[in-house]
């Protein structure tokens, strides 16, 4: 049985949801439908709300996307349900995408905007420039009291914590406190040769003799004005003898 391009995107955005699933500690998801065209995504992490007038840290997040029956040609439906104070989200739940708003690539897979969706929510991503919460953007514009993002992990931390991502954000560098040539361990014994060797360049650096107390009758001019004998470099550059048969006649040259 043939299947269209919407069906086939739709599977393959199941597919990508259930594997961004088992490498996330963020995301869980719950979609109805057959095929599924309807989601219920729950980020838990770190973000902002406006609770009784006070803004405080919530770590529990639904969101709502729906996809149209011209999906993927045009944009999903997304709404925020739960509270979230945040420039580019609206009271109500509306959330702007930006550029995604008014220009929807249909390359751009499910996984990819939860992972657009989970950056708004820890703050990772936000323009207070075109605000859909003008108060929450002249908030964010002022406040001192959050570092941004609120959540330092990424949506596929699991697997980035395996080392198959790169993840500058959640694994750190760490560099050692102490001497290179004092760390233990293989790291360090190769630390403490290159010390070595630095030490012994800067002591042979010392023992070589300045070029003002070199013996003046050792001393080489480079530019020499007096010129050289024509006969002795041609004597100095010739070519070596080359030997020649029997058959050949040998021509000496004095």
């Amino acid at each position: 049985m043939h299947e269209s391009p919407r069906l086939r995107r739709l599977r393959n955005d199941l597919i990508a949801l259930e594997r961004l699933q088992n490498e996330s500690s963020v995301l869980r998801f719950r979609g109805s439908g057959k095929p599924t065209q309807q989601y219920l995504i729950e980020f838990r992490g770190k973000s902002l709300a406006r609770v009784r007038g006070r803004v405080t840290v919530v770590e529990r997040h639904e969101i709502e996307i729906k996809l149209g029956a011209s999906y993927p040609r045009t944009m999903p439906e997304i709404r925020w349900l739960s509270p979230i104070y945040h420039p580019n989200i609206s009271e109500i739940g509306m959330v702007c995408l930006g550029g995604y708003g008014t220009h929807w690539v249909p390359s751009l897979n499910l996984d990819e905007l939860c992972g657009m969706l989970w950056d708004m929510a820890r703050y990772h991503n936000y323009d207070v420039r075109s605000p859909y919460n003008r108060e929450a953007a002249l908030w964010v514009a002022n406040q001192s009291i959050f570092s941004f993002p609120t959540d330092l992990r990424p949506l596929r931390d699991i697997r980035a914590a395996l080392g198959r991502v790169e993840s500058p954000e959640s694994v750190p560098i760490e560099r050692p406190a102490v001497p290179l040539d004092e760390v233990p361990g293989a790291f360090g014994s190769r630390a403490g040769r290159y010390a070595d060797f630095v030490r012994k360049f800067a002591a042979d650096l010392h023992s070589i003799t300045p070029i003002g107390s070199v013996p003046s009758d050792d001393l080489v001019l480079l530019d020499d004005p007096t010129p050289a004998d024509p006969a002795r470099v041609r004597s100095e550059n010739a070519p070596p003898a080359r030997l020649r048969t029997a058959d050949e006649e040998i021509l000496f040259i004095e």
